[in-house]
């Protein structure tokens, strides 16, 4: 037997103890979890700093705080979550007890990535161990230092059994989906989606697919250009470039691409000084692998800023491309990296038509003081989530579902979001055995009349108040009464 078949069984077995759906025990372990975070602040910082090197003020901020404020969210609210739903009743159910019962799904597989290694796979955890599921954590192995101390730490303070850690490359990966979860939750590209969805389906378990895409970004000729080209350039640049809602590309009118160029070399300066290779705020490549395949992107289209690399340390410095065309190699994959193609269209209309051309986007972001241009341009695309006049922030909102569409994911997550697609919503209907003549219309012989009662029960669905609702009910106790009389006779 494996080490991952063991590491699932254990988990399926320490799950049919029963030890995870108690509200207590769940709230305990989340609480452990934000200790986690708090006391080994120091350990998670120095890890990715290693690997993407962030600086400690980036790790919180982009990392961990949104964990604790999820964590935090999930206490709070998690009696009111879990507690039985009630649902709205029709004439046939208004004496009967109708409600939906969230319950656990069973053993979670969670698939962290790499570019945000703690906020992506610790965030759908804090939402398995709310659900009352057991979960195996597989953090990516592309962020070896990270990996290492999830795997050493964590066990020390969640249950290990319920949610262990299991660490490896891709064959410990594929060993693991050859098991049976009751979900899978995967984080990452497109392709490698594709398989996680294939091989969930040879057990028939749901998937939770948070992948990318070429998440767009319109800037009106209108709006405050120095605003927008400041929080592009935050958004875009942000963890180097390496971030899933990352705005890929912008999409303006000729006649502001200059000062768009001009704005954006201003505000890279303001965030990484002269020379971004010596600032501490300015992340690296994870790899030389993707270095490379950044750097090839390059060739085809103008450097308007940046430019400079370093192979070596896989540094590419903040680089934004003009004179970019639909068949430019910077515009066949998602970038994931920090190159930003300037495209120029005649104005809102071709906009939108270009966007809408590509696969469907995890955001999409537009720059305007125009509702009508805002409301448009949401009424006429499809993306994961939306954003006007800002960057990445609506990822932060845990009353927003944040996942993709189409080809850039499926499923949704963040606070009652998260709990929701980890738990199964049973649909509870309890009656009683009495007012058995309610039923007769149900029963053969079937009869025009009885069609007719039928007709009136099913489809007329009053919106009434608790008096109204008790005058009902004692009608129709009394229509049952006499319904049964003459049933009897």
């Amino acid at each position: 037997m494996s080490r991952e078949q063991k590491a699932v069984e254990r988990a399926r077995k320490a799950f049919l103890t029963g030890r995870s759906k108690p509200l207590e025990h769940r709230i305990r372990q989340l609480k452990n979890l934000q200790r986690f975070l708090l006391e080994r602040e120091k350990e998670i910082a120095e890890a990715i700093k290693k690997d993407l090197n962030k600086s400690e003020a980036g790790t919180q901020l982009y990392e961990t705080l949104g964990l604790e404020g999820e964590i935090v969210l999930a206490v709070k609210k998690l009696a009111e979550w879990a507690a039985p739903r009630p649902v709205e009743k029709n004439l046939l159910t208004i004496s009967d007890t109708v409600y939906i019962q969230p319950e656990p799904l069973g053993v979670v597989l969670i698939i962290g990535a790499w570019n945000y290694p703690w906020a992506v796979t610790i965030q759908p955890l804090i939402g398995a161990i709310a659900a009352g599921n057991a979960a195996v954590v597989k953090p990516s192995e592309v962020c070896v230092h990270t990996a290492k101390v999830m795997e050493d730490l964590l066990p020390a303070y969640i249950d290990k059994e319920l949610y262990p850690v299991v660490t490896g490359g891709v064959s410990e990966t594929q060993e693991l989906l050859r098991q049976r979860f009751d979900h899978v939750f995967y984080t990452g590209n497109s392709m490698v989606g594709k398989l996680v969805m294939e091989a969930a389906a040879k057990h028939l378990t749901p998937v939770t697919l948070e992948l990318g895409g070429k998440s767009p970004c319109y800037i009106d000729k209108n709006c405050d250009i120095p605003i927008a080209c400041r929080r592009v350039t935050w958004g875009k640049y942000s963890n180097c470039g390496q971030t899933c809602i990352a705005p890929d590309y912008i999409l303006c009118e000729p006649s502001i691409q200059g000062r768009v160029l001009e704005e954006i070399k201003k505000s890279i300066k303001a965030f990484y000084t002269e020379d971004p290779k010596t600032c501490p705020d300015y992340g690296r490549i994870i790899n030389q692998r993707h270095f490379k395949r950044i750097m090839a992107m390059t060739e085809d289209s103008t450097i308007a800023i940046g430019g400079d690399s370093d192979e070596s340390t896989c540094y590419i410095a903040p680089t934004v491309l003009k004179d970019v065309q639909v068949n430019s190699k910077v515009m066949q994959e998602e970038i994931f990296g920090p190159l930003l193609p300037i495209l120029t269209v005649s104005g809102v209309d071709e906009a939108i038509d270009f966007i809408n051309k590509g696969e469907k986007p995890l955001a999409l972001y537009i720059f305007s003081p125009d509702d009508k241009v805002i409301k448009k341009v949401i009424a006429e695309t499809s993306s994961g989530g939306v954003l006007a006049n800002d960057c990445l922030v609506h990822y932060s909102v845990s009353a927003l579902p944040f996942g993709g569409v189409g080809n850039s994911g499926m499923g949704s997550y963040h606070g009652k979001f998260s709990f929701d697609n980890l738990s199964h919503l049973r649909g509870c209907l309890i009656k009683q055995l009495k007012m058995e003549g309610v039923n007769d219309m149900r029963y053969p012989p079937h009869t025009a009349k009885k069609l007719f009662w039928a007709r009136f029960f099913i489809l007329k669905n009053p919106d009434l108040g608790w008096l109204g609702r008790m005058t009902l009910l004692a009608i129709i106790a009394v229509v049952a009464a006499v319904v049964l009389k003459r049933y009897l006779q």
